[in-house]
């Protein structure tokens, strides 16, 4: 443990000397830092409005187009923030084509045989035809068809009531299908309410005002992954150097074992890590206010885990190349990516999900996915259990091989 600790403190000493390493590795990524959560800074200020497409299969005149008439937005400008914009004026075949081209979120129709099945009591349906990225735009479809028909229903058991009334009271004959097909016309088509109300109506209550999104929650942690993965994979350089000039050679000449060299230089790398992070997230916390959310522990235990992987992954970098040119530019390589591919650069829940699925082959990847879920959606500490152990698993994998390729010698 001695000979561990020697090792550790020598390789911290050279790091706090190197004043390049320090600026790039610790004062560096603020820069992005800043220039970002300025960019970014007022994303999700406002909610964002959905134009909700509507259209009618059936001929107009029909029931359907007075629905339409209800609720259909006219002036803009009359809207609340966040309210959605209904607009029908769409043609079917060139809405579907563009809801399948990713064109159009989604379209709600109305078929052919929707007046006539509220009419003759055989029933009749909505379609909502969506995207399935367009998440927010099939909610809203859904609950407008929901609200379309709850409506439509109660008024067609309100007309059957009247209908009956009427026809128990003598007022109505029974065998006189245009009066009653009149009456019921009249009621489902909302001519029962009064002038300037529509007969469906949609409503939204603010409950507070929408604050911006802090940007600095996914481009602290991105970074930190980024560059605490890109300081160890350059610490390769530093391993080979050493067993290039004889340094570990003379350090086993020395009586020091080779677990011991090992161990020293897992450890003098994974201790660079922990200043790195630790840094992060204090500048973090105080100058950028970013949010650990409900479960700050699972945080540390995120970052600490990816100094692991990191510090295993140097190892095998430096146990697989032969020379110092090698290892800096495989770890410049591999750094710049995982970095963007892990989702470091971008959130990877904007991507296309084969994108995704390419992040889960990288420990950038999956040590991202656990910061977004516990600092952007509230997760829990055991929601992300399954992240750290595949980041114990990556350090498992880079370290058995790194152990299995170490040499100290050159030749």
């Amino acid at each position: 443990m001695k000979h561990i600790w020697f090792i550790m403190i020598k390789d911290l000493k050279l790091f706090s000397k190197d004043r390049m390493a320090l600026f790039f590795f610790i004062l560096f990524p603020f820069i992005f830092v800043i220039a970002f959560s300025f960019i970014m800074g007022d994303l999700g200020a406002e909610d964002q409005r959905l134009t909700l497409n509507v259209t009618s299969l059936e001929e107009e005149g029909g029931i359907s187009y007075q629905i339409i008439e209800a609720i259909e937005t006219e002036d803009e400008s009359v809207l609340e923030p966040g309210e959605p914009i209904i607009s029908w004026d769409v043609d079917y075949d060139e809405a579907h084509q563009a809801v399948e081209d990713g064109e159009l979120g989604g379209l709600l129709v109305f078929p052919e045989d929707f007046t006539d099945g509220i009419y003759q009591s055989s029933g009749t349906e909505l379609t909502v035809v969506v995207n399935p990225d367009a998440i927010n735009t099939y909610a809203a479809l859904s609950g407008l068809a929901h609200s379309i028909a709850t409506r439509v229903n109660s008024q067609w058991v309100a007309a059957s009531a009247t209908i009956e009334l009427l026809i128990a009271e003598g007022l109505l004959d029974p065998t006189d299908s245009e009066a009653i097909e009149e009456v019921m016309e009249g009621i489902l088509s909302g001519q029962n309410v009064s002038e300037g109300q529509s007969a469906i109506v949609l409503a939204t209550e603010s409950v507070g005002e929408v604050e911006p999104v802090n940007a600095a929650n996914f481009i602290i942690p991105g970074y930190l992954v980024m560059f605490v993965f890109f300081a160890a994979a350059l610490g390769a350089e530093i391993i080979v150097r050493e067993r290039q000039n004889h340094t570990l050679e003379r350090l086993l000449a020395s009586s020091v074992r080779r677990w011991s060299i090992l161990g020293g230089v897992f450890a003098g790398t994974a201790a660079k890590g922990v200043v790195q992070i630790t840094v992060f997230w204090v500048v973090g916390i105080l100058a950028f206010g970013i949010d650990l959310g409900v479960s700050p522990a699972a945080v540390v235990i995120l970052s600490v885990l990816m100094v692991v992987v990191s510090a295993a992954f140097a190892i095998m970098l430096a146990a697989l190349v032969k020379t110092r040119r090698s290892a800096g530019s495989l770890a410049v390589l591999a750094a710049l990516i995982l970095a963007p591919l892990g989702g470091c650069w971008w959130p990877l829940f904007i991507l296309p999900s084969w994108m995704q699925f390419l992040a889960k082959l990288t420990p950038h990847g999956w040590a991202m996915i656990g910061f977004n879920k516990l600092m952007l959606f509230g997760a829990e500490f055991g929601d992300v259990v399954t992240e750290m152990l595949v980041l114990l698993g990556f350090a498992v994998v880079f370290a058995v091989i790194g152990i299995w390729r170490f040499r100290t010698s050159a030749v």
